[in-house]
């Protein structure tokens, strides 16, 4: 625990028998993990079974391959369901360094923020860590986009290495996002819809041969995807469409006492939106 909330890690796994041990070691050394779950979405190695081996992990097992967006959508429902304050993804391939949790942990359990990013751009190290010119630039590309589109300053939409408050993802209406990889960027979008602000620390990567990876075809479907979502954020935003990623300004929740975000009510926020 940090702060006496209880934090599960939730990792989304396919085919990770390889990485799953060292990534779990190294969760655990960080001292403040309550409870690991291990979502396996069908994979075709023994990662189900060594998963099941580890102490303080619940494992839970796809028949099919539901994608990546709906291994997400378990590991979130079932860290709720175990009561979790925090919940952090952590991908079992050992891509992203555990040792971050307890930081991003802390900027949660502060009540300073409810959703941090671990950013591979920040501090130089996604292209040190073996990221590919290609997806660099991608990836630089699409931020840049995002950003205008959403008016955030994010410095990337597209890392997996994330933490959310209870309180979030209660509010998240996860079950319309896609399926596939594009999940995760709907997920920071709606994040901003509600009128959070999303923090970032720095974390470093590797790209190896056993770290997951989308190929280009893949990578181009993703990358449309996100100025799909995008785009329909700021048209919605600007009133001129209504999308069930982002729902109307009266049915977003109240922002309670104490929060560190602006308040706002439904009228000012609608008035807010028609100025736009």
């Amino acid at each position: 625990m940090i702060q006496n909330k209880k934090i599960v890690v939730v990792m989304p796994a396919y085919n990770a028998a390889a990485t799953l041990q060292k990534t779990y070691d190294e969760v655990m050394a960080q001292g403040v993990v309550d409870q690991i779950i291990v979502v396996d979405d069908g994979s075709r190695d023994q990662t189900a079974e060594l998963a099941a081996r580890l102490p303080h992990t619940i494992v839970h097992v796809h028949p099919k391959n539901r994608g990546y967006g709906g291994n997400q959508k378990t590991c979130y429902r079932l860290a709720l369901e175990q009561g979790a304050d925090i919940v952090i993804m952590v991908h079992p391939d050992y891509q992203y360094t555990p040792r971050l949790i307890p930081a991003m942990g802390s900027l949660i359990a502060s009540g300073l923020y409810s959703c941090v990013l671990g950013s591979r751009i920040l501090g130089g190290g996604a292209r040190k860590g073996g990221m590919p010119l290609w997806k660099y630039v991608a990836n630089r590309g699409l931020t840049w986009a995002e950003n205008v589109l959403t008016g955030a300053k994010l410095s990337e939409y597209h890392t997996g290495y994330r933490a959310f408050s209870r309180e979030l993802l209660e509010k998240l209406p996860l079950d319309v996002n896609s399926d596939d990889f594009v999940f995760d960027n709907q997920v920071l979008a709606q994040v901003l819809w509600l009128g959070y602000v999303i923090a970032e620390v720095s974390c470093p990567t590797l790209y190896f041969a056993e770290a997951s990876s989308i190929n280009f075809r893949r990578s181009v479907k993703y990358g449309f995807g996100c100025l799909a979502t995008a785009g329909r954020f700021r048209l919605a935003k600007w009133g001129l469409i209504r999308s069930p990623l982002f729902p109307q300004y009266a049915e977003r929740p109240v922002q309670p006492v104490g929060s560190t975000r602006p308040e706002f009510s439904e009228a000012a926020s609608r008035d807010s939106g028609r100025a736009e």
